[in-house]
């Protein structure tokens, strides 16, 4: 089984990929460090801002394991933002049947209410760079933007409106 873990900035993704693993014991692929892996390693010039152009040089990579875990009757968890919205256009049925997508979004009036929180658990699981730029709005527009082209792609998404940890429990 491979579990795709996506969805906006500061929803959690990397928090329920830990918790799966520690539930599971599948191990997880964090998206994040094989990007900061190229980037430091000097494989590439892309910059952690260059998130369109990020998706387009990781997703092939990223494709290829899953493939390969999944030729190998492996688990894994793959978590990161870098999953084009036609991600299932990448694959044959015979993968499609053993990949679980999951994508993480908040509805607004959660992040009016809990923009403290979201802000004080960013780094609950690695240690993140403090984002000067992360506002209610700009969280807001992720969301908004990760849960349109998802959902417009046909692919089911789990709100997080209330409460966080009943929503996460959820997916375990």
């Amino acid at each position: 089984m491979i579990i795709i873990i996506t969805g906006a900035s500061h929803t959690g993704k990397t928090y329920l990929a830990q918790r799966m693993l520690e539930k599971y014991h599948y191990p997880y692929l964090s998206i994040d460090h094989l990007k900061m892996g190229l980037i430091r390693s000097g494989c590439t010039g892309l910059t952690p801002e260059n998130d369109i152009a990020l998706t387009d040089y990781l997703f092939p990579i990223v494709k290829e394991l899953i493939k390969t875990a999944i030729e190998n009757k492996q688990n894994l968890i793959v978590e990161g933002c870098y999953i084009p919205f036609n991600w299932k256009c990448h694959f044959e049925k015979f993968y499609l049947k053993q990949i679980r997508f999951i994508c993480l979004a908040m509805t607004d009036k959660y992040i009016e209410k809990n923009f403290d929180k979201i802000v004080k658990y960013e780094s609950i699981i690695e240690n993140r760079f403090i984002d000067t730029n992360c506002t209610i709005d700009k969280i807001k527009i992720d969301n908004k933007f990760y849960l349109d082209n998802f959902m417009k792609a046909g692919d089911c998404v789990t709100l997080i409106e209330s409460n966080y940890e009943k929503t996460i429990e959820s997916l375990l």
